[in-house]
This record gives C-alpha cells, structure tokens and sequence, in this order.
C-alpha cells in the first residue's frame, strides 16, 4: 500500500495512505468525517474517464492512515495535504473537499496560498465559520457541538449509526438514492477510524476560516445539498460563496449531506 510520511509521534512514523490514479491534471479528492478516501468512489471514475489524475488520501485517525493521538487540528490538516502535495510533485492541481475536506481545502490556500492551485470545489464544506459568536450570528450555538463531543465519547458507535441517517437523509432516501448496504459501508469505515480523531475532530468543525477564504482568488465551486441536515447551508456553503471572490454556488434540490453520493451524477 502507498503511504506517505508525514510526521512522528514519539518512537512511530505517522503515515497518511492515499492512493494516485491517471494522468492529466491532477484532482486532489480530500474526504468528509468520519469516512475515507474510498468515499469518492462514484467520482474517482469520472474525472479519470475526463482525462485527470486523481489523487486520494485517508486523513490521520481515519480508514488506512495511521491513528496517532496528536495533529488534529487544521493548520496540521493542512500540512499533511501539503505532505501529499510536495511527495507527489503535483502542478496545476484541483483541490475538491467535502465536508471536514473544505475546511482542508480552505485552510491549505490560506497557509501557502494559491500558487500551483487551479481550481478547488468545496462541497457541503464546514467553512466559513460553523459557530455562534457575536461577529457570527449565523452560526449554531456552542451547547450542539458540546452535545455531540458527549455522544461521541460516551458511545460513538451509536453516534454513527444516527449520524449517517442525516448524513444520506435515509427517510427520504432509503432504497431509493442510498442503500442500507452503502449505510452500513459507511457505519463499518466509521467504526475503524481512531476513538482519539474521531472525538478530537469535533472540535475542528467551527474552526475559523473566513480569512482563509479570502485568499481564494483562483476559479471555485461551491456545492451544496438543499436539504443538508448536517452542516445548515445558510452558515455554510452560502456564505462561503459570498466569502470567495466569483464563486459559483450550485445547490442540489432534495440533496442530504452526502450529496457526492446520492446525487453523484449531479455533482
């Protein structure tokens, strides 16, 4: 399996897997909590069959990758994508985050900026800035963050098996747009992600990125699902349109959370 090394925690390397598809310019597929690149299945085909190379990678904590204890925070995100980046020799690339993966993709151009950048897509991402505050009234209150970070370390397991019926919207779209064996898929992969990361990463998800935003002056997607449960769109996608100079916000009738997978052929 291909690993790249992008750090150490006492005696051990951390190891981030990812996998590296095609050729043409490269597409760097960055995944949402708490799956992994093997999420971008649906897309993986399609931008190789458009002629492009297609680059995924697990997250630390998350499927294949090593589960360290420390580096989840988003200035470390950032530096294990430009681990990937500088490993691969990648020029002229595309950044695609969903989810938790926007937030990578946000606070990648706002650390090293947009040279070598083409394009980046952002969809049902976290940014620009998911919690309350008195310069941020359209985000959610503290308390729900805090409610989740319990469930989560008391039982997430359970978490997970509630967190994906708003993930894919299953009772609207069971059986018909998902099924309960791609649920259970993602209950499985969710269930191998490290304890540590799968708490720790909670508290990533109102991270600040209105300031990364701003140093997105390269073309930029911003796709969202109208009927997100997960990440509201009115604190989220729409106002990150609003952030990124010339954004094109795109907003899927119907779509849940993971619009890449049950509306993939819109997306």
């Amino acid at each position: 399996m291909p690993y790249i090394t992008a750090g150490k925690e006492n005696s051990a390397d951390i190891r981030l897997y990812y996998e590296d598809h095609g050729s043409g310019s490269p597409v760097i597929l960055i995944h949402g909590y708490p799956l992994s690149g093997a999420s971008w299945e649906k897309q993986v085909p399609v931008l190789l069959d458009a002629g492009h190379r297609v680059v995924t990678y697990d997250r630390r904590g998350f499927g294949k990758s090593d589960q360290p204890t420390t580096g989840y925070n988003y200035d470390t995100f950032a530096e294990d994508l430009r681990h990937i980046v500088q490993a691969l020799e990648l020029r002229e690339f595309s950044l695609v985050g969903f989810s938790m993966g926007g937030g990578e993709v946000a606070r990648y151009i706002g650390k090293y900026g947009t040279r070598g950048v083409r394009r980046a897509a952002i969809i049902g991402g976290v940014p620009p800035f998911l919690l309350k505050t008195a310069d941020n009234p359209q985000g959610i209150e503290a308390s729900v963050f805090e409610g989740i970070q319990k469930a989560v370390a008391s039982d997430r397991y359970a978490f997970f098996a509630e967190f994906f019926k708003d993930f894919y919207n299953t009772d609207l779209l069971l059986g018909k747009r998902v099924s309960e064996q791609a649920v259970q898929a993602s209950l499985n992969v969710a269930a191998g992600a490290s304890a540590t990361a799968s708490l720790a990463c909670v508290a990533t998800w109102f991270e600040d990125f209105r300031q990364d935003l701003t140093r997105m002056d390269i073309p930029t997607i911003v796709i969202l699902g109208a009927a997100d449960r997960i990440v509201p769109i009115e604190a989220a996608g729409q106002r990150t349109a609003e952030l990124v100079r010339g954004a094109r916000l795109v907003a899927i009738n119907d779509g849940p959370h993971a619009v890449n997978w049950t509306h993939s052929e819109e997306v």
